[in-house]
Formats: structure tokens, C-alpha cells, sequence
């Protein structure tokens, strides 16, 4: 029997795929954490058009196409695609410029922005560009994680305290705070703590129940029984209703054109935050997150909300975690909060008037403290201190540069790691050790015996400039220290790539070999190394009969050498 591969559309609908084996145990979750996300996000997406300098309906509009169309082909099983405060804010510095002034204007210049932006990234999820996320490591994930789940909190303490905080950024947020604790609003915090302690002990006694849910229904009620909206207790208040207009941007071409600068930034935002999001929700047995498919999926979705009158958006965070916290089991869930933001614009908006921000602010705390993975950091600490220092790097990248700068930093300090160690990579000489197959770091078996007049050296790295010298450095010091040595062969198993200046620090070393009359050697040279080889003249200058496929060939090889060249008295020791 044969079993056909899958069909190739499959990788471009990865959700739909996955919705189409949807099991009917997922569906109590899923409808649990589609309420709670759509309760949450109704004020949120209001909020974020009014970073972006919109109308707070505009909100609601931009989130609908894009929850639809991520479900279908994104990879991420819980991924909350829609509005998004940074990405509002880069639009507003985007848009504002150009609009000068004329809200009919600006509006539609942000639906372009989302237009370019989504161009973008579906070509570059078509080109497949995805490998840039390969970029994001473990310690930049958990760092980045925790630096966006500080940033939610600190988000969220207007809501808590019920006070403006007069204030840009994460610390001087905190500073403001610190300085007018006398000015926070008694009730405000006191409900928004109780919903907080609420969700943080429903958790552990009450598990199978919808705690954030309960929570935010149960402050609702407080709220309306004791009249505390009369008393400065914050609500949400109307929701505006209606469907959004469905059409192009009308903006001309040269708007397009001064629009494509920003839309990179915001395109390379958008797509960072997104994939480090879903890895970051990723759990055991979930598909891999596919870069090139969220490139699509992402461009996708902003495409969907430019045509519906919305601006650029990404991920969020704060949703994603809400939705798991509630029990959603897919993006199943997304389709049940579309189906409430839909109702909620043609005629549902009043049953959210009465939610207290102060509860809603507490649900996003109680999610963002979800996102700080203290095991993680402690499993970093314990492997490399250099990942640990990564992983903090990260996090105060985002809170001090915010979340692009933040990643450039922890990414730029990732390669810094990378180049550290393989620039000055460990190297060894082989030998034999008795009882052992093949040959091994004489370093590590202090009975391994190494094969008389022989040094194989091996240096476990790719060759290329940053550690050709050193390469060079640790290959001559191991030949100085065993004189009587007549073959000195590179062991060039990890040596799978070399770029010009490391060929010539081969060729370098072959000739301080042979200038002391020793013989020069390569073994287990791969066919990818044997071309550059070629490529730089090395195989004629080291001699085809030198370079060798395995090691037991070269052992060989030089054991015949041996035989057939005796070493007499006059020549002494070589090698020093």
C-alpha cells in the first residue's frame, strides 16, 4: 500500500488543516476562552486605535479579519493575531506626517500601511525568509517573554490604580508611581487586587473552572450592586456599533511610496513579536512554528484589515496568554471571538458597558506574570551563565529600548556569544585508547597513546576569519610540544566550511609544516570541504596523496610512509 505525501496546499493553510481533525473535548475550552478574550479585547482594541490615532470603533473592525484569516493559516495554535499597541504607535509616527491634519486622510493612510505591510510579508514569507526567526534562541525567547510580560503589567497600572500616570516607559512609570502613591483611587485597587488574588487562587483550587471569566462577571456585579461607577470606579462604557466599509485605501501612489520606509520597521516588528509570541506558547506536541508560514499568515491578516478600514497589527501577548489561562485548546477559540465581536458591533455592545477596567486590568497582570518562566531561567543559569546573561539582556532590552530595539540588542548579543566561542573553540591532538573504537582526545583518557611520529590535530569549528589565527595559533603549539614528529594531519571533521582567510591559514600551516621538513596531511575531508579546497589551490599544494576520506586511512597512509621512509639517527627529532 502506498501512502501519498499530503497535498501541497496544506502548508499554506496549516490552521485549516488542523481545524479540520477538530476533537469535540476542546470545544468547552475553546468557547471558555473565546468569552474571556472577546470580554477582554472589546476595551483593549478600543484603546490601541486610539494609540494609532483613530476612532476607538476602528478597533473593533481591525480585529475581525484578521482573526478569521490567522485560524486558517497560521501555525500557532493559540496565537491572539489583531491590534497591537506597538504597532499602533509606529503607525501613528508613520501616518501623521503625511495626513496633515485631515482624519478622512489618515484613516485611510493607515488602512495603506497595513496593505504595505502585509505586501510585504507575504513576499517574504513566499521567498522564504522565515530563517531570520532562527535568530530568536532560547535565551532571547525566555528574556523577551518576561520583558513583554513587565511591560503588560505596567500597562495595565492606570487601570489598577484608577490615577493618570503622567509618564513614557517602564521605570519611569514605575518611578511616577512610587512618587504619588496617594494619589491611587482606594476602590479601584482594592477590586482590581481581589480579581487578581481571585484568578491567582482559582487557579489552584478550582482549576477545570473559567476563573478569568467568573472573575471579571463577579466584579461586574460588585460593581453594579454598591453603585461604584458613581464612586470613580472605571468602566468600560458604550461600545460603538456597526460593520466596517469593505474597500482599497483611497490614497495614491506616492503615499504608497512614502509609506514603504515605515512599513519595513513595522513589518520587521510585527513578524519578530508574532513568532516569538507562538514559540513562546508552544507546547509539547504542537506543530513546530513555521517562520514562512507566519510570514504569510501575519501579511495575510494585516491585508484583511486594510481592506476593512483597519491599521497594521501583530500579535499580542497578553491575549494569547488570557486565551491558554482560560482553557482555549486551538484557534477554534479565535473563531468564537469573532463571532462576539461581530455581535458585539451589530447590537451586544451594552453587556460590556459595565465591565470595570480594574478587572480587566487584572486579568492581564494575572496573564503577564504567566509569561515570566523562573524554571527557564533557572535551567539557563545552571547550563551557561553566558545564556543567563542573555536571557536578562533580553528582558532589560525590552524594558529599556522597547521591543524592537530590545530584540536587535539580545540578537546582537546572541552573535557576540556565538562568535566568543567559535572564535576560540576547543581543540584537541587524537590518539588511541585501549577497548575504544577510533580515535580520541588524548586530553580526556590519560591512558590514550598517540601513534609515534604522528599528530592529529583537530579543531572543533568551521573555519573562517575570526578563528583563523587562532586555529593556526593552537595547531603550530600542539606540533612544538611533541618533538619527533613526522606527519602532522588536520583532522578536519568539524572544519565543514572555510572561507578565504581560513584557506589561507591552512596553506599557512602547511608550509611552516613542511619548512621543518615534515610531511602536511587533511583527513575526514567531506566533499563540500574538498571543493573549496580545490577552489583555493590547497589540493595541489598539500598533494592529493595527503588528503585522506576517514582517519584509519590517513593512520594507514602515514604507517606505510613510515615503513618505507625509516627515520636514521642523523635525522633527530623533528617536530620542535
Amino acid at each position: 500500500m502506498t501512502i501519498s505525501a499530503p497535498p501541497r496546499w496544506q502548508a499554506w493553510v496549516p490552521g485549516l488543516v488542523r481545524l479540520r481533525g477538530y476533537p469535540r473535548s476542546w470545544l468547552r475550552g475553546d468557547l471558555v476562552a473565546g468569552v474571556t478574550v472577546a470580554a477582554y479585547m472589546v476595551p483593549q482594541v478600543m484603546a490601541y486605535a486610539g494609540v494609532a490615532g483613530l476612532p476607538p470603533v476602528v478597533g473593533l473592525w481591525t480585529a475581525l479579519a484578521p482573526f478569521a484569516l490567522y485560524a486558517v493559516l497560521g501555525t500557532s495554535r493559540l496565537l491572539s493575531i489583531g491590534p497591537e499597541s506597538t504597532t499602533a504607535l509606529m503607525t501613528a509616527a508613520a501616518v501623521a506626517p503625511l495626513a496633515a491634519g485631515d482624519p478622512v486622510r489618515y484613516a485611510a493612510l493607515a488602512s495603506a500601511t497595513a496593505l504595505v505591510v502585509g505586501g510585504l510579508l507575504v513576499l517574504a514569507g513566499t521567498a522564504r525568509l522565515g530563517f531570520v526567526a532562527d535568530l530568536l534562541s532560547r535565551p532571547v525567547l525566555a528574556g523577551y517573554m518576561a520583558g513583554v510580560a513587565f511591560l503588560m503589567i505596567e500597562g495595565q497600572l492606570e487601570r489598577l490604580t484608577g490615577m493618570q500616570i503622567e509618564s513614557d516607559g517602564f521605570f519611569s512609570s514605575l518611578a511616577y508611581l512610587a512618587t504619588h502613591l496617594g494619589d491611587i483611587d482606594p476602590l479601584t485597587f482594592g477590586l482590581g487586587v481581589a480579581v487578581l488574588a481571585f484568578l491567582l487562587v482559582s487557579t489552584r483550587l478550582w482549576p477545570r473552572v473559567p476563573g478569568p471569566l467568573v472573575g471579571v462577571l463577579l466584579a461586574t456585579l460588585v460593581v453594579l450592586a454598591f453603585g461604584l461607577e458613581d464612586q470613580g470606579v472605571a468602566v468600560v462604557g458604550d461600545v460603538p456599533q456597526g460593520l466596517p466599509p469593505v474597500g482599497m485605501p483611497g490614497v495614491s501612489g506616492s503615499d504608497y511610496a512614502s509609506l514603504l520606509l515605515p512599513a519595513v520597521g513595522i513589518a520587521v516588528v510585527a513578524f519578530s513579536d508574532t513568532v516569538l509570541t507562538g514559540r513562546g506558547f508552544a507546547q509539547r506536541g504542537d506543530p513546530p512554528i513555521d517562520g514562512d508560514a507566519e510570514l504569510r499568515a501575519l501579511g495575510a491578516s494585516n491585508v484583511g484589515a486594510a481592506l476593512t478600514s483597519g491599521f497594521p497589527i501583530s500579535s499580542s501577548g497578553s491575549r494569547t496568554a488570557l486565551a491558554e489561562s482560560s482553557g482555549g485548546r486551538s484557534q477554534g477559540y479565535a473563531l468564537v471571538v469573532l463571532a462576539a465581536l461581530v455581535a458585539v458591533l451589530l447590537f451586544a455592545g451594552p453587556l460590556l458597558s459595565s465591565f470595570p477596567d480594574a478587572a480587566l486590568g487584572a486579568l492581564v497582570v494575572y496573564a503577564a506574570l504567566r509569561l515570566i518562566d523562573v524554571p527557564e531561567f533557572r535551567a539557563l543559569w545552571a547550563f551557561r551563565r553566558t545564556e543567563f546573561a542573555l536571557a536578562v539582556a533580553a528582558t532589560m532590552g525590552v524594558l529599556v529600548f522597547d521591543i524592537l530595539y530590545g530584540i536587535l540588542f539580545a540578537v546582537g548579543l546572541s552573535v557576540l556569544d556565538l562568535l566568543a566561542r567559535v572564535a576560540r573553540p576547543p581543540w584537541a591532538v587524537q590518539g588511541f585508547v585501549t577497548g575504544m573504537a577510533g580515535m580520541h582526545d588524548v586530553a580526556d583518557y590519560p591512558g590514550a597513546t598517540e601513534e609515534p611520529g604522528l599528530v592529529v590535530f583537530r579543531y572543533d569549528s568551521p573555519l573562517f576569519f575570526a578563528n583563523a589565527s587562532d586555529f593556526q595559533e593552537k595547531a603550530v603549539e600542539a606540533l612544538d610540544k611533541r618533538p619527533g614528529t613526522r606527519w602532522f594531519v588536520v583532522n578536519a571533521e568539524a572544519n565543514v566550511e572555510i572561507d578565504s582567510t581560513a584557506a589561507q591559514a591552512i596553506d599557512d600551516l602547511r608550509a611552516t609544516v613542511t619548512a621543518r621538513g615534515l610531511e602536511f596531511g587533511m583527513a575526514r575531508v567531506k566533499m563540500d570541504l574538498r571543493v573549496q579546497l580545490e577552489r583555493a589551490g590547497l589540493l595541489d599544494s598539500v598533494g592529493e596523496d595527503r588528503i585522506f576520506p576517514t582517519l584509519p586511512t590517513a593512520v594507514q597512509g602515514y604507517r606505510a610512509w613510515a615503513a618505507a621512509n625509516p627515520r636514521s639517527v642523523a635525522d633527530g627529532p623533528a617536530g620542535g
